[in-house]
């Protein structure tokens, strides 16, 4: 069986994300990576981390621990560990658009992305607001922002709003769609037939039959209602802070969370080492490290790999649940 072709995009060049790279690049694996990134950074990762480093061109492909294909996309400076200098903003966002563009065009079956710098990108001249909100533009759709774990599955309806504004947020065509792109995101990208949804409701009790709260009443519960004709199977809304015992959890496929903190902490709690971030709805799996750039580890080999190795073991499984999913039955 072919393998799936992953891009990796190792972030913020001064920062952890090109040696996690190199460590990725160690392991033995069924997919093939090509990394879009500048040679010498990963070269000086690699020397820093004293482990070997073969980089392929472009076209080459190969699963063979320590090697690494690479589309090179050079920085304007090389970085010292630890000091991210905007001039090289421009290749960190270069790197990700040319990663994603050769997934719309193909050639890529999915993305995997390392932790960036946001203040240093709109230092070098570069508005960005975060890698979810280029990409989607990049493709012309709507996402839904999705953290997972070996335990849970969590997707937001609203994720940064200072919390006085999330309230107002949580409108029905919101959470529609919310639901919709992470219903079909579990049957295409995980292959679940008919995944069973958890969702939290806004208030504490879920509102306990409006006491708390009419956003339940007026808005969440209409809409679950509707998209259960639609064949949904969704549970719900239910109170945040028992929805996510482990009895209940083994029911659910994913949990839909209203806000950012709703939902994260617990996520994050069951095991963070191993959590990734996920953009569902783009036409390609794109999933990411759930933590920053890390500067003060850079170069020092002390950086824990874990999420970049679920990312890649995430988005590889993804890739090839979409390729299953879109094979025509056989006859």
């Amino acid at each position: 069986m072919t393998p799936v072709r992953l891009a990796l995009v190792p972030g913020e060049p001064a920062g952890v994300g090109p040696e996690l790279c190199v460590r990725l690049a160690q392991r033995p694996r069924d997919h093939a990576l090509t990394a879009f990134a500048d040679a010498r950074t990963l070269r000086a990762a690699a020397e820093a981390l004293s482990l070997p480093l073969h980089l392929l061109g472009p076209d080459e492909t190969s699963t063979r621990p320590g090697e690494l294909a690479l589309v090179d996309v050079p920085n304007a400076v090389l970085p010292a560990f630890g000091q991210p200098d905007p001039r090289n903003a421009a290749a960190v966002i270069g790197a990700l658009r040319d990663a994603a563009q050769g997934c719309l065009d193909g050639r890529f079956d999915g993305v995997v992305t390392g932790p960036v710098h946001k203040a240093v990108i709109n230092e070098g001249g570069i508005a960005y607001t975060g890698t979810t909100e280029l990409l989607a533009d990049q493709a012309g759709c709507d996402v839904v922002m999705m953290l997972a774990n070996e335990v849970v599955r969590v997707a937001l309806v609203t994720t940064h709003l200072p919390l006085r504004e999330v309230a107002d947020a949580i409108t029905a065509p919101a959470l529609e769609r919310t639901l919709r792109i992470t219903h079909d995101a579990l049957r295409r990208d995980f292959g679940i037939a008919e995944p069973v949804v958890a969702v939290l409701g806004l208030n504490p009790h879920a509102g306990e039959a409006g006491h708390l709260g009419r956003e339940e009443i007026d808005i969440v519960e209409p809409t679950l209602a509707a998209l259960r004709e639609r064949g949904m199977r969704l549970v719900g809304p239910l109170p945040a802070d028992t929805a996510f015992l482990p009895a209940k959890l083994r029911g659910f496929d994913a949990v839909v969370a209203m806000y950012h903190d709703q939902g994260l902490p617990v996520l994050k709690f069951s095991g963070f080492e191993r959590a990734v971030n996920l953009t569902l709805g783009l036409p390609y799996p794109r999933v990411a490290v759930d933590h920053g750039t890390a500067l003060e580890l850079a170069g020092k080999g002390s950086a824990d790999p874990s999420s970049l190795f679920a990312a890649a073991d995430t988005c590889a499984r993804m890739a090839q649940a979409r390729i299953q999913t879109s094979r025509p039955p056989s006859a």
